[in-house]
C-alpha cells in the first residue's frame, strides 16, 4: 500500500510541474497597497523538493486546467499555508491542483501578500484577503475562456491559507457595479470552502449564509489552537447554522500533510473525499 501511495504522489508531482501555465498577476498595474514595492519574490527549497515562496508584492494565480474531456465547469482557488510569513506552494498548492484537475476541476494556486513576514507592512484583512477576493473575481472574469461556470468557483486553503479561506466565506465581497475596474464589478462570493487544517481564530464568525464547507484535520494536530477539537467545534457551529458541511478527522495525523510522498496511507485519498463532497453538493455536474 505504501509503495502505491508513493508512486501516486510522485506521478502527481511530475504531472503538476508539466501542466501549469505561467503565473497571472492579479493587478497588472500593481496591487493596491503595494505601491513602490518592486522587490521580486524569493524562494527556498524544503528538502527534498518543496518550493517555499516569500516576499510577495505582486500577487498572482497559477492556472492548472483539466483535460477538456474531463472538465466539469467547477473551479477552486488554492491558498497554500505558511503562517502568513511564506507560502508552501508545492505540497499545499501544485500537487493539490493536479489531483483536482484529474477530477475535471480547474485549479488556481494563489501567491498572496504576507502580513506576518519580517518587516511586512501588509495586513491580513486589507491585503491578503483582498488578494483572495481579487483572485475569485479574476477567475470569474475569464470563465468563458477557461470553460468554467462562474457560479461554481470556490476556495480551498491550508493552515494560514485556511484562515484566508474562512475569511473569504465570512467577509463576502459582493458585486460592485460602480467599480472602475470591470473585474472588481463581479462578486467575490465563493461557491464553497475547503478548510484544510485551517487556522480559524475568533475573527472568523460563521453565519447562515456561509458557503458550503468541507473541513479536514489530523487528530494529532498541535499547531492550531484547540487542535482537532477546535475544528470539530467550528464544524458544529456550521451545522447549528444550517450550513451544508462535512468534517473528516484523520487518525494519527499531524499538521501540514497536504500531498507528500511520506504521508501515511489514510491521508492519501483526502482530495478524492473533497471531490466526492463537491459532487454530492452538485458542484461537479458537467458544464452544458
Amino acid at each position: 500500500m505504501k509503495s502505491i501511495v508513493a508512486s501516486f504522489c510522485a506521478a502527481v508531482l511530475f504531472a503538476a510541474a508539466a501542466s501549469a501555465a505561467g503565473p497571472i498577476v492579479l493587478w497588472p498595474k500593481g496591487a493596491p497597497g503595494s505601491e513602490g514595492k518592486t522587490a521580486p519574490e524569493t524562494m527556498r527549497i524544503n528538502p527534498p523538493d518543496e518550493q517555499v515562496i516569500s516576499n510577495v508584492n505582486a500577487p498572482s494565480i497559477t492556472p492548472f486546467l483539466p483535460d477538456p474531456a474531463k472538465a466539469n465547469g467547477a473551479a477552486v482557488i488554492i491558498i497554500p499555508g505558511g503562517g502568513h510569513k511564506e507560502i508552501w506552494v508545492t505540497h499545499e498548492g501544485e500537487r493539490v491542483a493536479k489531483a483536482l484537475t484529474d477530477r475535471g476541476i480547474a485549479a488556481f494556486v494563489l501567491r498572496y501578500r504576507l502580513a506576518y513576514a519580517d518587516g511586512s507592512t501588509y495586513k491580513v484583512i486589507d491585503h491578503s484577503l483582498a488578494d483572495v477576493q481579487r483572485a475569485i473575481r479574476l477567475v470569474k472574469s475569464r470563465a468563458a475562456e477557461w470553460k468554467i461556470d462562474p457560479a461554481r468557483v470556490g476556495v480551498m486553503g491550508f493552515s494560514a491559507g485556511g484562515h484566508l479561506t474562512a475569511l473569504a466565506g465570512t467577509h463576502i465581497a459582493l458585486d460592485n457595479p460602480k467599480a472602475a475596474d470591470p473585474i472588481d464589478r463581479l462578486s467575490a462570493r465563493p461557491a464553497f470552502l475547503g478548510l484544510i487544517y485551517a487556522y480559524m481564530p475568533a475573527e472568523v464568525v460563521f453565519k447562515a449564509d456561509t458557503p458550503p464547507s468541507f473541513l479536514i484535520i489530523g487528530d494529532k494536530d498541535t499547531a492550531l489552537p484547540g487542535g482537532s477539537g477546535g475544528t470539530v467545534t467550528r464544524y458544529l457551529e456550521l451545522q447549528k447554522l444550517g450550513v451544508t458541511s462535512e468534517l473528516h478527522v484523520l487518525s494519527g495525523v499531524e499538521h501540514g500533510f497536504g500531498i507528500r510522498p511520506t504521508n501515511p496511507p489514510q491521508v492519501a485519498l483526502w482530495t478524492t473525499e473533497f471531490a466526492d463532497w463537491l459532487d454530492a453538493i452538485g458542484m461537479l455536474k458537467p458544464k452544458s
